[in-house]
């Protein structure tokens, strides 16, 4: 294994520890709750409409998806 890997075990089943959980909620909490779609075109197309919105905010990923175990792994292996 290379010497920049570093493996994190984490248990089988975590939500709260795997990052596109905290995207996948702020989804839910600010784009597709409380929402009526009168038909299947116009939900699949606030869907791709709020999917886009939040894969094109590098920063706004960047922040939901920040998790404690990931912090610092920019620099590690630079020393």
């Amino acid at each position: 294994m290379p010497g920049n890997v570093t493996i994190l075990r984490l248990p089988p089943y975590a939500p709260e520890l795997n990052p596109i959980e905290n995207l996948w909620h702020d989804l839910r909490s600010h784009y597709w709750s409380n929402r009526f779609s009168p038909d299947w075109e116009a939900l699949k197309e606030a869907t791709v409409t709020s999917l886009l919105a939040v894969g094109n905010d590098a920063k706004r990923i960047k922040t939901v998806c920040a998790a404690p175990y990931t912090t610092g792994w920019e620099s590690a292996g630079t020393n």
